[in-house]
């Protein structure tokens, strides 16, 4: 859980080099970038960018060819798998591109699915499931419905509250709204943001539609992170 006055940076990545195989051009060659405690950031980058391999790298689902991934102060690119999936349930959240809900479960198990990894007691979780589910303007009755009955509005919010029911430090968000049109992708970022202004998490939100960063104070392009092979 993110402590108060959180001073600690959220991200810090160093000579950061990626590569799908040895013989091949590296996705990501970042030399240096950092996300400050409780920080909102919006990276943008076109598709096939390199983007959400980036958030895969933050999350440890993927490690690095070269380099150093550190996250709220650990090296999560040195962790041992299981020790990197222990990290990431206590401290990061992702809201993924297509929600990754199992479509057979009820809304409140999906949630709870992710929040058994945590530390928190069962009741207290689930207590605090059907906080976040209030939060994010869900009816109690549905907590009961399975997730392929909900309409992508409904599976946006069931999937943000699976996000941030183990309280994380780090929110990643990969481009969950490519499918909505303006004013659906305004109203989720608005949600978001409100249910984030009481905690002190801090977010990535990657898109490659540049309009969403008006709703950002801060803002990068992936293309200034990510440098060509030999580039100073």
């Amino acid at each position: 859980m993110a402590t108060q006055e959180n001073t600690t940076a959220a991200i810090d990545i160093k000579e950061l080099v990626f590569r799908f195989g040895p013989d091949l051009e590296p996705v990501l060659n970042i030399p240096a970038w950092s996300v400050a405690a409780n920080q909102r950031v919006f990276l943008q980058g076109n598709s096939g960018s390199g983007k959400s391999t980036l958030l895969g790298l933050l999350a440890g689902l993927r490690t690095p060819t070269a380099g150093v991934v550190n996250i709220l102060d650990t090296q999560i690119s040195a962790l041992s798998g299981r020790k990197r999936d222990a990290f990431r349930a206590q401290n990061i959240g992702v809201v993924f591109q297509q929600f990754n809900l199992i479509p057979f479960l009820s809304v409140l198990d999906n949630v709870l699915l992710a929040a058994q990894f945590g530390s928190s007691s069962s009741t207290a979780l689930k207590a605090r499931a059907k906080e976040l589910l209030e939060r994010v303007n869900l009816d109690s009755g549905l907590g009961s419905r399975k997730a392929e009955q909900l309409s992508i509005g409904q599976q946006q919010r069931v999937a943000i509250v699976r996000a941030l029911i183990n309280s994380p430090a780090l929110l990643l968000v990969d481009e969950p709204t490519s499918a909505l049109d303006h004013a659906n992708k305004e109203s989720f970022l608005t949600l978001l943001n409100e249910v984030l202004d009481d905690t002190n998490c801090a977010m990535v939100f990657v898109s490659h539609d540049p309009s969403i960063g008006n709703m950002f104070d801060h803002r990068v392009a992936l293309k200034d992170l990510n440098q060509p092979v030999g580039a100073n």
